[in-house]
């Protein structure tokens, strides 16, 4: 799996270095201020990306595909003082993600990642529900909860949970999409004296749109949490 998440970012991130050689290993050399900056950056980074429409994918319905997330970092310092080995200004996390269409308009979804050459792996799921199912002249309306944990950072216990609520309208092949939420973060040091936990929210919203053309599938995100922007694609199997 690892294998195919760094092809994806060779594929997809070539305008930029990939978060590479970097471990979070140093939150013992961070001030609280400092650990809050890079809290709120983790959570831009993160956070749960659906990169899907808000229109359900039915009983019979999936999604899978291979995403890569572009995050640009706010807080570079306290990055440097909290990690060992270089950080580039933007954060490429690589990601393999499916969604499953459940009856009664309800769909799940789940990604998991793991960042080459770093002791940062993360995974999310979400509990999606059609409010609307949308139609020919009506758009789609859904309320997406989501949740995504930090593994692998011994020095840290992270994670976050969401509340979204999404729009779509396809036309032909292509469905344009946008949702506002807030996100909920509670990020702790294990086994560090000098910080202590913190626990915050952040106002998000995103825009995305999906070309599907038969199997193949194509989705790009650009998504705005607190101060962080992030932009996304997801390239995969659809029906």
């Amino acid at each position: 799996m690892k294998r195919a998440l760094a092809s994806l970012v060779i594929l997809l991130a070539v305008n930029g270095p990939v978060l590479a050689a970097t471990n979070i290993d140093q939150i013992n050399q961070l001030i609280q201020q400092e650990f809050r900056l890079l809290s709120e950056d983790l959570t831009a980074a993160a956070s749960y990306k659906g990169v899907i429409p808000a229109k359900p994918l039915g009983i019979t319905g999936f999604d899978l595909g291979l995403e890569v997330s572009a995050t640009k970092v706010g807080h570079k310092d306290a990055w440097e003082r909290a990690t060992s080995g270089s950080v580039p200004s933007t954060v490429y996390v690589p990601k393999l993600h499916l969604h499953k269409g459940l009856p009664l308009g309800i769909d799940i979804g789940a990604f998991y990642s793991s960042v080459p050459d770093s002791n940062i792996a993360l995974w999310g799921a979400e509990l999606r529900y059609a409010i609307f199912e949308g139609g020919m002249a009506t758009p789609a309306l859904g309320l997406r909860g989501t949740y995504t944990k930090l593994t692998g950072v011994k020095e840290l216990d992270f994670h976050t949970t969401g509340l979204e609520l999404l729009v779509s309208k396809g036309f032909a092949v292509f469905t344009p999409y946008a949702g506002i939420g807030q996100v909920w973060t509670t990020s702790e040091p294990v086994g560090v004296s000098n910080v202590s936990k913190e626990e915050f929210s952040l106002g998000k919203y995103f825009v995305g749109g999906n070309v599907n053309l038969g199997l193949v599938n194509f989705a790009v995100e650009a998504d705005k949490t607190g101060g962080a922007a992030s932009y996304s694609a997801k390239l995969g199997f659809r029906f």
